[in-house]
């Protein structure tokens, strides 16, 4: 075969097996058998096994096959990923319709692009002149994280759209979710190995795109319905529902529910529609989302402060269920804090078998009166963990007692206090097994000092032998301690998971300042808020000199957040702590803050595009390094835009505002500068 007729081959073979893969995961509507779809893609990973230098990015041969990840890199969203605004009702549906025709100031019904609301992991995918470059989770909505590998294997996301003309730059939004038969056979696998199950299907959709491996995603079957165009160079559609025709033409996998509505009744039509008929689709939905079709009234209507009020999603009711309590049980947290959790006769609800519900604290079992014993309504309106909703009183069983908080903490038997003007119980001991078991969860926490190897499993065997006592203790480890304890039945001796674990915990000495306050637990103190305090101080012995009103005086820093830090550093056993982790060789401090480092203290900087010398997250530090502040959006008060390759809209606001921008090499003279 001529090297003309064999690149013909195989470009012949990757443009069947798109095809057969649309009709089968896009269209569900396959022309050929498995068995000759199976013989195209065996074909043609052969003739590239042959002929590595034919390979490309986009051939479906790549699906799978990179090495699992260490961590998610990180994605700025040029347009945020925003959520919208809620209705629980068809007269909030109605009063929605009604701020539309008032903001349009028209009296006839408006044309509304109606769609079910899926349950599942909202992403965005980009595509360069047509083929596949990154995806990405929504994350907080401004950041997500990079999941590209895994949305690689997901058979209905082509990696070459499907046409001979795409635009040079297209970026779409859609819901990543996983069909109810794929969840009952995940479920039955893990009981099938005493493993834990999911809770649901957004759940297990969830949990499986945050794998760092592909090959497991490859295998958990995951779907995906595409239902926005973010950003698209070239002409731009005028309507929602010419977005979703332009996407379909693309290849992309639109829902095929969807429907153009001329008015407020034919909206509510869908929505009872559907409401009757989603119990028999293949995936679950949560509701119905309400979109003004035409582009140009939406830019009309415009957003409030949270949402755009061109659109709105209607919720269906929580699924509900009754059962039984059977106990009630109190749970302690890192903080000390105390959560009653109800154990219940299992009872399926909304795809799963549900044995829990968290009751909050004892102020919400007072109010609702629950009590061992009682047939309570159960829902599950989103949360993992479902809550009770009521009890039955009429099915009350004779001599069920009110339930009392407990006096002394469950796990240690340590009174318990209930601080003036909080709702929440806590033990007061900071040694209970309980808080430190969950402490140190925190602390080796991927945000924190992410200590690799050191998993809920381990941590509780620490505990319970009383090997770790604190955070300092686990730098005190050793091969002989920790090896008999992971591997027992080991004849080898080398310890291989034992050796991993302390090589985590070497690594983690090093960790920065921010990380190491963060991961100490400190009440109120986030990962935000640990930033500022070490950007600030720049080492803990400074913070611990620092007057309460000091602290207090930093930007984004409250009086909660000073005053819960300054009682911490003055605790005698803290002070203890913080030496002997300082002991054991941990960073406590980030050094000298390099003169004229500071010098865009008060500036607000807002990132756009990619940068080539550095991610977006290396360009942050070295802002909030010299002082200034990274925001999402560009208003007045923006010092500059640094505008990368690809900048987006925020770059046509700065021009708009006369904000001023900065190309990266006028960033990179910022950050020089003294």
């Amino acid at each position: 075969m001529t090297s003309q007729v064999l690149r013909e081959r195989v470009e012949g073979l990757r443009a069947l097996i798109r095809h057969h893969s649309h009709c089968y995961y896009v269209l569900d509507a396959p022309e050929v058998p498995d068995a000759e779809y199976d013989r195209l893609v065996r074909e043609l990973q052969a003739l590239e096994a042959e002929h590595p230098e034919l390979v490309t990015a986009d051939s479906p041969t790549q699906r799978v096959g990179a090495a699992p990840l260490k961590e998610f890199a990180q994605v700025a969203h040029d347009l945020p990923m925003l959520s919208l605004n809620n209705a629980f009702s068809e007269a909030e549906v109605a009063a929605f319709d009604r701020r539309v025709r008032e903001g349009l100031e028209q009296e006839e019904g408006v044309e509304y692009a109606v769609e079910p609301k899926f349950d599942g992991l909202a992403i965005t995918l980009r595509y360069e002149q047509g083929v596949f470059l990154r995806g990405a989770t929504r994350g907080d909505g401004y950041t997500g994280e990079d999941v590209s590998a895994n949305l690689r294997t997901i058979r209905a996301i082509p990696m070459r759209l499907a046409t001979d003309k795409p635009p040079a730059l297209l970026e779409v939004r859609g819901e990543v979710l996983m069909l109810r038969r794929d969840f009952a056979k995940l479920n039955q696998e893990a009981r099938d190995k005493d493993e834990k199950t999911f809770a649901n299907p957004r759940n297990a959709a969830a949990g499986t795109m945050k794998s760092l491996d592909a090959r497991v995603v490859a295998k958990r079957g995951l779907d995906v319905f595409l239902y926005a165009i973010a950003h698209v160079k070239g002409s731009a559609p005028r309507s929602q529902w010419e977005a979703l025709e332009r996407l379909r033409s693309w290849g992309l996998r639109t829902n095929p529910t969807s429907r153009r509505c001329q008015g407020l009744d034919e909206v509510l039509a869908f929505v009872e529609e559907w409401r009757e008929k989603r119990a028999g689709l293949e995936y679950e939905i949560d509701g119905v989302v309400i979109k003004v079709d035409d582009f140009a009234l939406q830019q009309e209507l415009g957003f409030t402060s949270k949402f755009p009020r061109w659109a709105i999603a209607y919720k269906y009711p929580a699924v509900q269920a009754a059962t039984t309590v059977e106990a009630i049980e109190v749970q302690v947290g890192r903080t000390g804090k105390l959560t009653p959790v109800a154990h219940l006769a299992p009872v399926a609800l909304g795809g799963a078998t549900v044995s829990r519900a968290t009751l909050h604290n004892e102020e919400e079992i007072a109010r609702k009166d629950v009590r061992v014993g009682d047939t309570v309504l159960i829902e599950r309106g989103g949360e993992v963990i479902p809550k009770v909703v009521r009890v039955v009183e009429d099915r009350r069983p004779k001599g069920a007692r009110p339930w009392s908080p407990p006096e002394r903490c469950p796990v240690c038997g340590t009174p318990a206090v209930k601080p003036e003007g909080e709702v929440d119980r806590r033990c007061s001991n900071a040694s209970c097994p309980a808080q430190l078991e969950e402490r140190l969860k925190h602390f080796a926490g991927r945000k924190a000092m992410d200590i690799e190897g050191l998993g809920d499993a381990i941590v509780r065997q620490l505990v319970e032998k009383g090997m770790v006592r604190d955070f300092a203790d686990l730098y005190r480890l050793s091969l002989e301690e920790l090896g008999p304890l992971l591997a027992p039945k080991s004849k080898t001796k080398d310890f291989l998971g034992a050796r991993n674990l302390l090589d985590g915990i070497e690594k983690s000495r090093s960790r920065e300042l921010r990380r190491l306050l963060f991961g100490l637990g400190i009440r109120f103190v986030g990962e935000r808020a640990a930033t500022l305090l070490a950007r600030h101080f720049r080492s803990i012995a400074a913070l611990a000199e620092a007057p309460v009103e000091e602290i207090q005086a930093i930007h984004e820093i409250g009086p909660v957040v000073a005053e819960s830090v300054h009682a911490w550093l003055r605790d005698p056993v803290n002070q203890r702590l913080v030496q002997r982790l300082t002991e054991a060789g941990l960073r406590f401090d980030e050094g000298e803050a390099a003169p004229g480092s500071l010098h865009l203290q008060g500036m607000q900087l807002v990132l756009t595009g990619t940068l080539d010398s550095m991610t977006r997250d290396e360009a942050k530090a070295a802002i909030e390094a010299r002082g200034g502040r990274v925001t999402s959006s560009v208003s007045k008060k923006t010092s500059y835009v640094v505008a990368g390759k690809e900048a987006g809209s925020k770059l046509d606001k700065a021009k708009e505002l006369g904000v001023p921008t900065l190309d990266e090499a006028g960033f990179r003279a910022l950050l020089a500068a003294e």
